[in-house]
């Protein structure tokens, strides 16, 4: 359900194009850096709104005196939403203002040259456009360079992907739903696009438009010669992982074993380096089981006792 209202203006006439974008930045305690990298975004974008989960007042007041100092539209929740809530809140936000396409990023993100722009060339070039809700960028870490590898569909696009960077059309928001605000965070994204697959609709990748984007604050760990990369989410993170994952698998299992199958075998991978070389584990490993147990008795939403 979405919570907030307070902010939705509706627009019965628009002047936008049919390929005006909105971009959507969910915020929570960002850093000078981060404000930043928003005010990249605003060249190659029609519209931004920036909605923030919680924020302190300092962190509030600057992100105030950038939304005076740059146009762009400021939601403020008083408290942590959710990732979930505050796209779908975004959203809303732009589909009042008539804007026919949205952009999504995380706060952390960086945006590349005519990235927006290659993006929608991807758009035009796709051959079932009717048929396509998301278009996602190529993914590099910005302190490895490496690409994150993504299970790939029969067409070559990626059974699912992240949501920062995801330029989507606002009908694709009434053919399939928002966003699943029960998951709070972790997983939201791979719940949507299996979702869109589900109902029949597409998704893309763009090998052109890269985006920076770090998951986690992976460092790399070394135990008897093998070297390995830990994601390192701190422990609140780990029991929304572990309890998505089991929610997603648990409803999509039959539609898309074989991505299932092959998430599990990587999320074991994971977890495994998780317990090995990360600090916190104690803490962690309980979040996890805690996690797997709510996933499999169906509870959801925020937990507060983490």
């Amino acid at each position: 359900m979405i919570k907030s209202g307070t902010y939705i203006r509706r627009v019965e006439s628009s002047s936008h194009s049919e390929f005006s974008v909105c971009a959507v930045i969910v915020t929570y305690h960002p850093s000078a850096t981060m404000l930043e990298n928003m005010t990249r975004v605003l060249p190659q974008v029609h519209g931004l709104v920036v909605v923030d989960n919680g924020s302190t007042a300092e962190e509030l007041k600057a992100l105030r005196a950038a939304s005076q100092a740059h146009g762009f539209h400021l939601i403020e929740n008083k408290e942590n939403l959710g990732i979930a809530e505050a796209l779908n809140q975004g959203v809303l936000w732009a589909k009042s203002e008539a804007y026919p396409w949205v952009i999504l990023f995380d706060q952390d993100s960086k945006i590349t040259d005519e990235f927006v722009s290659q993006m929608f060339r991807t758009w035009e070039a796709h051959p079932n456009r009717k048929r396509l809700c998301s278009i996602h960028p190529s993914y590099i870490d910005p302190d490895t360079g490496i690409a994150p590898e993504f299970k790939r569909s029969d067409d070559g696009s990626p059974v699912t992907s992240m949501t920062s960077g995801a330029l989507m059309p606002t009908w694709t928001f009434d053919k399939i739903g928002y966003f699943s605000s029960e998951y709070f965070i972790d997983l939201v994204d791979a719940e949507y696009s299996l979702r869109i697959r589900a109902a029949g609709y597409l998704i893309a990748d763009s090998r052109n438009a890269a985006l920076l984007h770090s998951a986690g604050h992976p460092a790399k760990s070394s135990i008897l010669g093998f070297s390995f990369q830990p994601s390192h989410h701190n422990a609140i993170r780990r029991y929304y992982i572990s309890r998505n994952r089991v929610v997603v698998y648990r409803k999509y299992l039959w539609k898309f074993p074989g991505w299932v199958f092959h998430s599990m075998s990587q999320s074991l991978r994971e977890t495994i380096k998780c317990f090995i070389a990360e600090q916190d584990r104690p803490r962690k490993f309980r979040n996890f089981l805690l996690g797997t147990w709510d996933g499999l008795t169906g509870r959801m939403g925020k937990r507060e006792d983490l």
